[in-house]
């Protein structure tokens, strides 16, 4: 049995399948602060993440590019949609603290909207936008890479729909999709257009940004396509987790190979794994905030404890809480604040 940091049990039978009903109450779980974050005078976050040696990058714009940088359309029946361009080009400035400030490189002309950046060998970085147009004469190029001078190495396709992007140390590319880069939207997965890049659900790239490896499966639509969602992704050097749609498999990826693991969870928006365990975050909806710490069986995952994350304080998380699993620690990112869980402390 394992027990919460406060004493109180937080188990179920470890033999059994996991199971949403076999917790009730739910044991406080404090995250360890790792850092504070700051960018220039005046500069605001667009978005922060996590590389492959746990190093934070994070990008910076002017408050008044902000909104550049985060473009939505509005339909007339008053829908919102992201744009994958930024409304106009700014100059941002990309970060890495490792936790302390390592490095500033200054971008300019950024032209992508709704970003992520992640670190490429050489002390270049990669800028994904999140949306991808398909065309009759191209879809966008929504993957920039940049040198460490912050010049332009190249532009790729990574096709619309990413949710999660996360490199290697050696400059592999891995992206996990949401539902409309599986089945499809602006403009892709039409019987004139191209079939979505992220149909497979989760896709490899060479430090090239070429296609590698895709999750197999069959087209979308199809009872043997396996992923209609990526909603966690942890890279590492020797292996890939994530976990997809609610009550599919938790997944191994390891050279092209994948393992995996029935459950019963109904959500998770991060993971992380120190085998035989793995650790998964819910952060949205009425499961918001739990932490599942469950082992890997032969087939399944089984329940070790349940707990409610919670600030060093004891408060609740923010509801802008950005969390991130890499190798056996899960981020947690907040405002100018860096947070941080390792599994295995909590498994011993």
């Amino acid at each position: 049995m394992t027990n919460g940091p406060q004493g109180q049990a937080a188990t179920a039978d470890a033999d059994l399948p996991l199971r949403r009903d076999q917790v009730v109450d739910l044991s406080s779980l404090p995250v360890r602060r790792h850092a504070v974050i700051t960018g220039q005078d005046g500069d605001v976050q667009v978005c922060a993440s996590v590389g492959p040696r746990g190093e934070l990058v994070t990008v910076w714009v002017a408050a008044g590019d902000l909104s550049a940088v985060t473009a939505r359309t509005v339909n007339r029946g008053g829908a919102s949609f992201p744009d994958p361009d930024a409304a106009r080009p700014v100059t941002a400035r990309i970060t890495v603290h490792d936790p302390a400030l390592a490095s500033i490189t200054p971008v300019q002309s950024l032209g992508l909207a709704h970003i992520a950046a992640q670190p490429m060998p050489g002390g270049g970085f990669l800028i994904a936008g999140a949306r991808c147009r398909w065309r009759p004469d191209g879809p966008d190029r929504n993957a920039i890479v940049y040198d460490a001078a912050g010049q332009v190495v190249s532009d790729h396709v990574l096709g619309d729909g990413v949710s999660h992007v996360q490199t290697t140390s050696t400059g592999q590319v891995w992206a996990g999709y949401f539902d409309e880069g599986v089945y499809g939207n602006y403009g892709w997965g039409r019987p004139d257009s191209a079939v979505p890049v992220g149909a497979p659900g989760i896709v490899q790239f060479s430090p090239g940004l070429e296609p590698a490896w895709q999750y197999p499966g069959g087209p979308p639509g199809e009872l043997r396509n396996p992923v209609s969602e990526c909603c966690a992704l942890n890279v590492t050097d020797a292996c890939v987790w994530a976990f997809c749609d609610a009550g599919s498999p938790v997944i191994c990826i390891r050279d092209g190979v994948v393992t995996s693991w029935q459950n019963d969870l109904a959500s998770a928006s991060a993971l992380a794994a120190d085998r035989p365990c793995v650790g998964l975050f819910a952060g949205y909806g009425r499961d918001s905030g739990r932490f599942t710490l469950a082992r890997l069986g032969e087939d399944r995952i089984h329940l070790e404890a349940e707990y409610r994350i919670v600030l060093p304080d004891g408060r609740p998380l923010l509801p802008d809480t950005h969390v991130i699993g890499r190798g056996p620690r899960l981020h947690f990112l907040t405002g100018n604040s860096w947070y941080q869980l390792e599994i295995g402390s909590i498994a011993s």
